[in-house]
């Protein structure tokens, strides 16, 4: 043999060798991915965001990297599913923007539904309990997911507070069935973002108990 052909058929070799253990790490890849969505994991992340004017807007992915199974449509792709963002107007004195984690929650709409739920009075945990607890989802063993809801509404000053121009009320809150869910939160001024580790309550079940946190905050209107 001349050194040309056994350099020739070496590169073959080290190719075949490269393919196989390149479908052995896929291999291995899914089989982690059907254990991590067996547990419950889930990956998918959103983004709420309100501007000085109160002008909201939400984004969603598209299911994560080990919820993309083939053939199947995400809440991304379907309208008012995913995320939903709607300023206020005149029959709606706040400015709502909700994303979620879309699995199960997109069967009922959860957008439009927490927004009107926000519009009327406080999200609960009772209310949150329905959406778990409906019908549309009697056949799921149990109900993993998770929201991130913001309302923004203007007002006026504090009593106690010198500034007369009318503030922006913010409200942010998380809710989730799953054990636990991680939520980030920053301002334009913020160097980098706050995390929050949210977990259900002792004793709480995940799929079937729902936990609610939040804050509030007031922003200043820009200048005119």
């Amino acid at each position: 043999f001349s050194l040309a052909a056994f350099k020739r058929n070496k590169r073959k070799l080290e190719l075949a060798e490269k393919v196989e253990t390149d479908l052995i790490q896929l291999k291995k890849r899914r089989q982690s991915n059907e254990k991590e969505n067996d547990s419950g994991t889930l990956d998918t992340v959103g983004a709420v965001v309100v501007d000085q004017e109160g002008n909201v807007a939400a984004a969603v992915s598209s299911g994560g990297l080990a919820l993309k199974h083939p053939g199947r449509v995400g809440q991304a792709a379907l309208y008012g599913c995913g995320c939903w963002a709607e300023n206020t107007g005149a029959h709606n004195p706040y400015s709502t923007a909700v994303s979620t984690s879309g699995i199960y929650y997109f069967y009922k709409y959860l957008m439009k539904c927490a927004s009107l739920i926000l519009s009327l009075s406080q999200l609960t945990v009772e209310n949150a309990q329905l959406m778990v607890s409906s019908p549309f989802l009697a056949n799921e063993d149990g109900v993993l997911g998770g929201v991130i809801v913001l309302r923004s509404c203007r007002c006026s000053a504090e009593p106690e507070s010198s500034q007369e121009k009318p503030t922006l009320l913010v409200e942010f809150l998380w809710s989730h069935t799953t054990e636990s869910m991680c939520v980030g939160y920053m301002s334009a001024q913020d160097g980098k973002a706050k995390t929050h580790i949210s977990r259900l309550p002792p004793g709480a079940v995940a799929g079937q108990s729902v936990a609610i946190e939040g804050g509030v905050c007031r922003l200043e209107s820009p200048e005119s």
